[in-house]
């Protein structure tokens, strides 16, 4: 579980590609202060576990649905990378809630600013889980959602947020790896399950006038 506060931008300092399988060699200072084999970290909103280390760079291993539901295919020597750790038990929550598991990529089809403010407006496949005001991952960053409609939807940063992440760096055409806010999801499932389990359907429900 992650908060979508990056800790760090990391490097990538090698690819090793295999079909779609890839093996990513990354260098991040901070977050491998006190890693080990087996721990999760998140590479641009992308959970992936740590298959070795030094002293300040990691190895990961990417499997062929997360290379094809995920800009991580998409990533060169030397790109940098939003890096946060697993977020302990007793550690601040400042963002929210954050599995690393990407929903689905948008593409970045504008930018603007605002005084200190950066906005992106970012078109993805399907919108029924974002809310004005609501939070959303992008790039594993958590973000405020200020805008949205039937095509996509709309972010702005802080002058903090487009220094500690790459997102700052971003433009026209981008690729992002996108994240819904799990609670949106989990409360989808529940209605679909109790509808199943009732019969109650929106169908039936605009028959008895509601």
């Amino acid at each position: 579980m992650f908060t979508g506060i990056v800790e760090e931008k990391g490097k990538l300092l090698s690819i090793t590609q295999q079909n779609q399988a890839l093996q990513l060699k990354i260098e991040g200072k901070k977050v491998t202060a006190d890693v080990h084999i087996g721990d999760s970290i998140s590479v641009n909103g992308v959970c992936l576990t740590v298959t070795s280390f030094t002293a300040d760079c990691f190895t990961v291993d990417v499997i062929p649905e997360t290379f094809r539901g995920s800009s991580l295919a998409r990533l060169t020597p030397m790109s940098k990378v939003n890096l946060e750790r697993a977020m302990h038990a007793n550690g601040r929550f400042g963002g929210h809630f954050v599995s690393g598991h990407v929903d689905a990529t948008g593409k970045i089809e504008r930018t603007w600013t605002e005084d200190n403010a950066k906005y992106f407006y970012i078109t993805v496949t399907d919108t029924r889980y974002i809310a004005m005001k609501g939070s959303i991952s992008v790039d594993g960053t958590s973000l405020t959602v200020f805008g949205v409609d039937d095509k996509g939807f709309t972010i702005s940063l802080i002058p903090e947020t487009q220094q500690a992440t790459i997102l700052g760096a971003k433009t026209q055409g981008d690729i992002v790896n996108i994240e819904f806010d799990m609670l949106a999801k989990y409360m989808e499932r529940l209605l679909e399950t109790r509808d199943q389990q009732t019969g109650i359907t929106a169908e039936k429900l605009r028959n008895y006038g509601f």
